[in-house]
């Protein structure tokens, strides 16, 4: 068969560090097109990579190109119709996550892509780690009780003259928006639970360019309880679990990539090179697509809206002043 038509949409430092590298990797794909509003960004990883043709805008590329696949990597607040547009021509859609500043944008995006029948995943790569399939099948007859998930990181900066978008909370969101994703679709993927309500404080002063904390408190679908908290403090960081899952019976914790313990003994260790699950999500997402069988593919853009909707459900609730918010509801109104 002839090669998959692949276009990236966004070239950024992800873009050229992990998905063109690893999509290079598969001998039936080929990058044909890329796209960016960056002109700098985009000639440079055109020039670096050898793609023929570049668009500053997306949707003429979209219209332009015989596509199979478009990868969508800007930053979620750019994103707006792009994939819907994509979608609507049977384009099969990856998209790197988090997948959108607003949740309409996302719900958007879904419909198309479920009304299209194309394939689709979202960038929580973390599902193909050992660790996380291991921690998954050891709480897989578990009655889950209470879910933690901490990260903690050196203080932001304070120097709002030059910040760049990463830096604008409004459109980044910190940590717990980009993280607080990743926290959240782990925790679904090892209890087989979703979270049902969220509600969530941040403390910001007005000096730093991100919030020093915030805090995340969740109920999931069989009334056990989750919290979330991202601090940003020192830069010596307790040495503590970032994933805790207390079950009836017990608790299983998460040490890096490296080691499971369960009841404070180690079960579980991962010995040899680290693998890398960015590139094998890559090839499963085109393989998925050149067979035609999105079964080989542990989450859809669906299911990713169930990892996305608690967090910004939660950012929705402290600018409200920590009201608690349904998921569903919050969803069905977007």
């Amino acid at each position: 068969m002839s090669k998959l038509r692949i276009a990236i949409y966004g070239t950024g430092n992800f873009a050229n560090k992990t998905h063109i590298p690893n999509i290079l990797t598969v001998p039936d794909a080929e990058i044909v097109a890329a796209s960016d509003a960056n002109e700098d960004a985009l000639n440079s990883t055109v020039q670096e990579f050898g793609i023929h043709r570049s668009y500053a805008d997306a949707h003429e590329m979209i219209d332009s190109e015989e596509l199979d696949v478009l990868y969508s990597i800007v930053p979620a607040f750019a994103r707006t119709d792009v994939e819907i547009k994509a979608a609507q021509k049977g384009i099969h859609i990856f998209s790197e996550k988090p997948q959108a500043r607003r949740m309409e944008v996302a719900v958007a995006i879904n419909k198309a892509i479920r009304d299209a029948g194309v394939i689709s995943t979202v960038g929580f790569r973390e599902r193909y780690r050992p660790i996380f399939q291991e921690a998954r099948r050891i709480l897989s007859d578990k009655r889950i009780v209470h879910c933690r998930y901490q990260s903690f990181r050196g203080l932001p900066s304070s120097d709002n003259k030059n910040r760049s978008w990463w830096g604008d909370f409004q459109k980044a969101g910190g940590p717990a928006f980009d993280w607080g994703v990743h926290g959240v679709d782990y925790i679904r993927f090892m209890t087989g639970q979703d979270v049902v309500r969220s509600q969530a404080f941040y403390h910001h002063p007005e000096e730093f360019d991100q919030a020093l904390s915030c805090s995340f408190n969740m109920q999931m679908t069989n009334g056990a309880t989750m919290a979330m908290i991202t601090a940003a403090a020192s830069h010596k960081n307790p040495n503590e679990p970032r994933f805790t899952l207390f079950y009836e019976g017990g608790c299983l914790a998460i040490h890096g990539y490296a080691r499971i313990e369960v009841n404070g003994e180690t079960v579980w260790e991962w010995e040899g090179e680290q693998m890398n699950p960015w590139l094998k999500q890559d090839q499963t997402f085109l393989e998925a697509v050149r067979t035609g069988d999105p079964s080989l593919l542990l989450s859809d853009y669906q299911d990713g809206l169930l990892s996305l909707a608690p967090i910004l459900a939660g950012w929705e609730s402290a600018d409200r002043g920590g009201v608690c918010l349904d998921i569903q509801d919050y969803i069905d109104g977007a």
